[in-house]
C-alpha cells in the first residue's frame, strides 16, 4: 500500500511516504521553500500545501500521483467546532476550516493525476500519535501527545497494542499547556509557533518565583486532564518587546512557567500509566520538544522507556498520518532513524562544487581532515548523508566546534546570529555517553533530553554545558553512522576529548541547509573554516584568501 502523509493546515507543512508499511522518505516543505516553519500559522495561509516536499517524497520511491492508494491529511474538519464556542479567539477560523474541507481538490491540483476521493482525513491528534507509536521501537505502548490545538482537543492519551490505538483521554479546548506556552513565548519577545525552544532555554537562567500563582490556572485535574488558559502573564512580568534585552523578571516567568509545565506532564503521565500500564510511553506533539520536560518524564515518571518522536511537531504529523493508516492494513516497520530527507551521490556533489567554481580537495578521510580542523579549534560546516527530518541537527547538516573552549559558544551564537543564551549540544558515541553524562536516557539519538554532565567533565568541555550543569546531547551509533563516529574518534586522539560540539547548519532565521547550495550559500555568508560536503573539503582560506 502507498500512502502519502500530508502536513499543511497549521504550521509546519511537510510530506512522508509509506509503501507497505515501510518509510520511504519524510521532509519539510520549509527545507525547500527556504521559508522557515513553512509559513505561519495563520488562516489565511491554510491552503499552503507542501508540494514540493510531496513531489521530492514520489520521485524518491519513482511514483505518481496516480500510483497512490491514498494519501491522509492530517486534520479532520467533521471534528472540528468553531472558535468561538471552543473559547479562542480566532475570529478567521471558519476560513481555516473552509481550507481543510476543500483540500483533496487542492491536492489534486498540487499533485496532478491524484484521484480526490483518496485523500483521507485523519484526525490531528491521532496523527501526532501514530508518529509516536507504531514509529518508534516499541509496538506497545503508552502514547501521549501534548500540543497547541487540533480539531477540537489539545492533547492526546493512549495506548498502542498490536498497532492499534485507544484512546483514553483527550483534553477539550480552551485548555492548551501548547497554546499557554505559546502565549509565553509572545510576551517574552519572541515569536510564537516558532520560538518556544527560546524560552524552555532562557528559563535555565531564572528561578520559578511565580510557580505558585500560575497552580491557579495551569493544574492538572484528574481523569487525564488539566487546566490551561487564563494566564494574565503582565500581572507576573513585564511583555518584552524584540529588540529589548531580557531581564531577570523575564527568565523568572521563563522558570515558572517552565516547572509548572513539568508538574502537569508529570501528574498525565502518572495517570496515563495507571490506566494503560506497560514500560514504554512513546510522545508526540509540539510540547514534546521541550527536551528539559522530556527528561523529567524519564527520571521521575514510572515508565523504563520513554521515546519522542524526532519530528514531534506538526511536521511528524505527516509521517504519522500515513503510518495510522498503513496500520490498518499491517503492522508498520519502526522508523529506522530521523535521516528520511534529501541526499546526493559523491558525483552529484563534486559537479555542484565545479558548477560553482569552488575550490576542493578530496582527502583521504574527510572524517580524519574534519577531526584535524576541529584540533585546531576550527569551525566546521558538516553536510553529510541525507538530511533530518524534524527541527534536530543529528550529524548529517550540522556547524561544529572544539567543546574544550568555553567561547566557543558565545562564537557559534555570534556565527548563527542568534541569542546569547542558547546553548549548543555535545555529540559523543552512544558507549562513552555514560561516561561524562547522567540523569537522563541513554543512548539518546535525537537530541530529545537533557542529561547532567558529569563535575568533573564540566571544566574540560565548558562550550557544552548549560548555566544549569546540564546538556542536551546526542549519542552516535557507530552502525549508524560510521562516519560520525570515525570524525569524533579522530577528535579524540587528537585532544582527549571524547565529545564535539554540534549545532544545526543554518544562521538565525533561516531553515536548517538542506541542499548542496544552501551549504554553499551558508559557508558563504557565514565565518566558517571547514565545509566538508561529502567526501569534498572546501577550505575557507582558500575560496576567499
Amino acid at each position: 500500500m502507498r500512502i502519502l502523509g500530508i502536513n499543511a493546515l497549521f504550521h509546519d507543512p511537510a510530506a512522508a511516504l509509506v509503501v507497505d508499511g515501510r518509510t520511504v522518505a519524510a521532509a519539510e516543505e520549509e527545507r525547500f521553500s527556504r521559508r522557515k516553519h513553512g509559513k505561519r500559522p495563520l488562516p489565511f495561509s491554510a491552503w499552503e500545501l507542501p508540494e514540493q516536499s510531496a513531489r521530492w517524497c514520489l520521485e524518491q520511491a519513482g511514483l505518481g500521483p496516480a500510483d497512490l492508494d491514498a494519501v491522509t491529511y492530517s486534520f479532520d474538519p467533521a471534528l472540528a467546532r468553531p472558535a468561538r464556542d471552543m473559547g479562542l479567539d480566532d475570529p478567521w477560523d471558519p476560513l481555516r476550516l473552509e481550507y481543510a474541507r476543500r483540500a483533496p481538490e487542492f491536492l489534486a491540483e498540487a499533485l496532478p493525476g491524484l484521484d480526490p476521493a483518496r485523500v483521507v482525513f485523519v484526525p490531528h491528534h491521532v496523527a501526532h500519535a501514530a508518529s509516536a507509536g507504531p514509529a518508534s521501537p516499541h509496538p506497545d505502548s503508552a502514547v501521549l501527545v501534548l500540543d497547541g490545538r487540533g480539531e477540537a482537543a489539545s492533547h492526546l492519551a493512549g495506548r498502542y497494542r498490536d498497532g492499534k490505538l485507544d484512546i483514553l483521554a483527550a483534553q477539550a479546548l480552551p485548555d492548551s499547556l501548547g497554546l499557554v506556552y505559546e502565549e509565553l513565548t509572545a510576551h517574552l519577545g519572541f515569536l510564537r509557533s516558532s520560538d518556544e525552544y527560546k524560552v524552555m532555554a532562557l528559563a535555565s537562567y531564572g528561578t520559578p518565583h511565580h510557580l505558585a500563582r500560575l497552580r491557579e490556572d495551569i493544574r492538572p485535574t484528574g481523569h487525564g486532564g488539566f487546566r490551561a488558559h487564563g494566564v494574565d502573564w503582565a500581572a507576573l512580568a513585564p511583555s518584552r518587546a524584540e529588540d529589548e534585552p531580557w531581564t531577570r523578571d523575564h527568565a523568572d516567568l521563563a522558570a515558572s512557567a517552565q516547572a509548572v509545565l513539568e508538574e502537569v506532564l508529570l501528574e498525565l503521565v502518572h495517570w496515563l500509566h495507571r490506566e494503560a500500564g506497560g514500560d514504554a510511553l512513546t510522545m508526540a506533539g509540539g510540547v514534546a520538544l521541550n527536551c528539559v520536560a522530556n527528561s523529567v518524564i524519564a527520571a521521575r515518571g514510572p515508565y523504563r522507556h520513554v521515546w519522542v518522536q524526532p519530528a514531534a511537531g506538526d511536521a511528524g504529523t505527516a509521517l504519522g498520518g500515513a503510518l495510522h493508516l498503513a496500520a490498518q492494513e499491517s503492522t508498520p516497520e519502526p522508523v529506522p532513524g530521523a535521516d528520511l530527507g534529501r541526499g546526493w551521490s559523491d558525483d552529484e556533489l563534486r559537479a555542484w562544487l565545479e558548477r560553482a567554481a569552488i575550490p576542493h580537495e578530496k582527502p583521504d578521510d574527510i572524517a580524519e581532515t574534519v577531526a584535524e580542523e576541529l584540533a585546531r579549534d576550527g569551525v566546521v560546516a558538516w553536510f553529510q548523508g541525507r538530511s533530518e527530518y524534524g527541527p534536530r541537527a543529528l550529524g548529517h547538516r550540522s556547524l561544529l566546534a572544539h567543546p574544550g573552549r568555553a567561547g566557543n559558544l558565545e562564537r557559534l551564537n555570534h556565527v548563527k546570529g542568534r541569542e546569547e543564551f542558547r546553548p549548543v549540544a555535545p555529540m559523543v558515541l552512544a558507549d562513552r555517553a555514560a561516561e561524562l553524562f547522567s540523569r537522563g536516557p541513554i543512548p539518546s539519538p535525537y537530541m530529545l533530553f537533557v542529561h547532567d554532565v558529569a563535575p568533573e567533565w564540566r571544566e574540560r568541555i565548558p562550550a557544552v554545558v548549560h548555566v544549569d550543569g546540564t546538556a542536551r546531547i546526542q549519542t552516535v551509533d557507530e552502525r549508524r553512522e560510521p562516519l560520525v563516529a570515525r570524525m569524533l574518534r579522530g577528535f579524540e586522539r587528537r585532544t582527549g576529548l571524547p565529545v564535539v560540539v554540534n549545532t544545526s547548519l543554518n544562521t538565525a532565521g533561516r531553515p536548517m541547509v538542506d541542499d548542496p547550495r544552501d551549504a554553499l550559500e551558508c559557508f558563504g555568508s557565514a565565518p566558517v573554516d571547514l565545509l566538508a560536503i561529502g567526501p569534498y573539503a572546501v577550505r575557507r582560506r582558500r575560496v576567499f584568501g
